[in-house]
């Protein structure tokens, strides 16, 4: 794959991008100029058709895109100072730092919150969320909204948003997916999941820059949302209104990153859609745990609950291994890896995202192979 002299990056993003992708930016256009303003509803219309949520049978559309400058966690606090009113309260489905952060976004706003916690080597289970839906529902109705990370990045596990979308519907709550790590790589209609909410940022797996996210809302559930929000420039009702009456943002958008956008779910349609880069994202994840295992590293989490998106590996228990070392002769020979985010274990990760195939992930495990060496480790294989 094309790209610059730059190290591979093996992280959950920012990614390896194409160099045509880094082109793309490589050029100014005014914020209220014509053509960006088509730039900007053709990475809108480009983000429904990834979701499977474009017009219905009858031409209606049923969601909106809702670009947001900033990280995905702007989006995220977009959604929820923006949707839940004074009175509400969101339940929270809790299995790693992600989940935990917008607990944190919930509490610092001051909107009552209530979670499920479950271990981070554990998927989530349904059967609690009924539970504690069921009791609500006998006592006050209190909760509003119900709120979940597909890809839990600090682990890499996969949780079950198709079926916890059809209990949050069961029970008749707004349903907001955190799908940063996951959308525009592991395929999903957003509307048969019952999603009313989703986020997720330019610089994940549709291998994009830095710089905005973007929410997709039902537009049945946000047209409700007037006079909710507790912030100016994070209002989403606001930023889809000023979009839609004059297709620009109401603030200075990041220019060069939607132009890269535009150009990276360019090359997401040429690779085969979602479906597409789905199948390479898997392949560099299965030659990835393979190659690790016949190193002697073990993957953190059971396979059944491992996505492709990112690999928690445990530490060795060899008396040599120093994951600051480790990292910094990774570096050294190019390959950039990730630090560990798990509360109860010693874990690094690893990413099969970005513009990364075969060859990058092979010549990664090589790097690892040289570097156990320098670092005189021997492992047991598994």
């Amino acid at each position: 794959m094309q790209r610059a002299n730059d190290k591979i990056l093996f992280t959950p993003g920012p990614l390896t991008t194409s160099h045509t992708v880094k082109q793309a930016m490589l050029r100014d256009l005014g914020s209220r100029d014509f053509e960006f303003i088509r730039t900007v509803q053709e990475v809108r219309d480009g983000l429904l058709e990834i979701a499977g949520v474009t017009v219905t049978d009858k031409g209606k559309q049923r969601y909106d895109a809702i670009p947001v400058q900033g990280s995905g966690t702007f989006a995220i606090e977009a959604v929820l100072s923006s949707t839940i009113p004074r009175d509400g309260k969101i339940l929270v489905l809790v299995n790693g730092a992600y989940g935990k952060r917008i607990l944190e976004i919930a509490s610092t706003l001051g909107i009552e919150h209530q979670a499920i916690v479950v271990p981070e080597n554990e998927a989530l289970d349904t059967r609690a969320l009924e539970a504690v839906l069921l009791k609500d529902d006998q006592a006050a109705k209190k909760i509003t909204h119900v709120a979940v990370v597909h890809c839990e990045t600090t682990t890499g596990i996969m949780n079950p948003v198709e079926e916890i979308g059809r209990v949050v519907k069961r029970f008749a709550r707004v349903y907001f997916v955190d799908a940063m790590s996951s959308f525009g790589a592991v395929p999903l209609n957003i509307e048969k999941a019952g999603i009313d909410y989703l986020v997720s940022s330019a610089n994940k797996c549709i291998e994009g820059v830095p710089g905005f996210a973007f929410v997709l809302a039902s537009r049945d559930a946000i047209i409700r949302t007037e006079g909710y929000a507790r912030s100016v420039s994070l209002n989403l009702l606001a930023q889809l209104n000023g979009l839609e009456n004059n297709g620009q943002f109401r603030f200075t958008p990041p220019t060069h990153a939607l132009l890269a956008f535009r150009q990276a779910l360019r090359e997401l349609e040429e690779e085969g859609g979602v479906a597409g880069r789905n199948k390479r994202y898997t392949f560099n994840q299965t030659t990835l745990v393979q190659g690790m295992r016949e190193l002697g590293f073990k993957e953190y989490l059971k396979p059944s609950d491992q996505g492709v998106i990112i690999t928690s590996f445990c530490f060795p228990t060899h008396t040599n291994f120093a994951f600051n070392m480790f990292y910094e002769k990774l570096s050294e020979k190019g390959y950039v890896i990730y630090p560990g985010k798990v509360s109860n274990a010693d874990c690094f990760r690893i990413g099969s995202i970005g513009r990364i195939d075969q060859a990058e992930i092979k010549a990664l495990l090589r790097a690892v192979k040289e570097t156990l060496a320098e670092m005189n480790i021997t492992l047991t294989t598994h």
